[in-house]
């Protein structure tokens, strides 16, 4: 276990969690929550947000969820002050937050736009998975009687 630093913060994964309530355990509003949260998007939106001085732990898990080995960031609560001018840790949180769900709300309408516009012209393997297979056997059509009782 680590001393106790009024320097230092730490950011858990799933204190911005969509799926999961604030009662049990997302720290941030829903406008400032992410699906599927990472330790790894966590130190990106951190670094986006504008904070330098960065440390990552994982496989750790926080004491309230013991199974889930999500990892934690460590920050500095000096670098936070002079690089975001926020002084409490809900608002750093709230920040970095909006940050990342930006981020990734802007990565899932990119994926949305390249799935609509369909493969490219050359692009024969995509083209090939297009293309409607004809069902096998007579699944689908009726068998014609061949000659009149």
């Amino acid at each position: 276990m680590t001393e106790h630093n009024p320097d230092r913060m730490v950011l858990w994964p799933g204190y911005f969690n969509a799926k999961v309530s604030r009662r049990s355990g997302r720290r941030v509003p829903k406008e400032a929550a992410v699906v599927n949260p990472t330790l790894d998007g966590l130190a990106w939106a951190a670094r986006q947000a504008g904070l330098s001085k960065l440390k990552r732990e994982a496989d750790i898990s926080h004491p309230k969820r013991p199974g889930a080995k999500e990892g934690r960031l460590w920050i500095s609560s000096r670098d936070a002050a002079a690089s975001m001018s926020l002084e409490s840790k809900e608002q750093i949180m709230q920040s970095i937050g909006r940050k990342w769900r930006a981020s990734q709300r802007e990565q899932k309408d990119a994926e949305k736009a390249a799935k609509s516009a369909g493969p490219k012209a050359g692009d024969k393997r995509a083209r090939a998975q297009r293309k409607r297979v004809k069902a096998k056997g007579s699944k689908g059509k009726k068998k014609r009687q061949k000659w009149k009782i």
